[in-house]
């Protein structure tokens, strides 16, 4: 049994907006990005029903990217604190 795929917001608008060249079909575009042209089509048309459409479980961008600022100044911080305390010792047993 196959494990269910979960796609990004951003992959789903990004093949829909293939779709939309000209001289491009559907299946073509889920054949490139191995996908079934059933759920491409199903996405085109939720997009096009649905002004914000893909509303899903997943994170946002903009929530991932202040995750990663935060944990980012958290290794800082800690990265600081221990090359303070590496000096400190230093200097004390010297």
């Amino acid at each position: 049994m196959s494990k269910r795929r979960k796609f990004s917001v951003e992959f789903k608008r990004g093949a829909v907006e293939q779709t939309r060249r000209p001289g491009v079909s559907c299946a073509q575009v889920a054949r490139e990005l191995g996908i079934r042209d059933g759920l491409l089509t199903r996405w085109k048309r939720e997009l096009e029903s649905q002004p914000k459409a893909f509303v899903g479980t997943g994170t946002a961008r903009d929530e991932e990217v202040a995750r990663l600022k935060r944990e980012l100044a958290r290794v800082t911080k800690e990265r600081d604190f221990l090359r303070e305390a590496a000096t400190f010792f230093a200097k004390t047993s010297s």
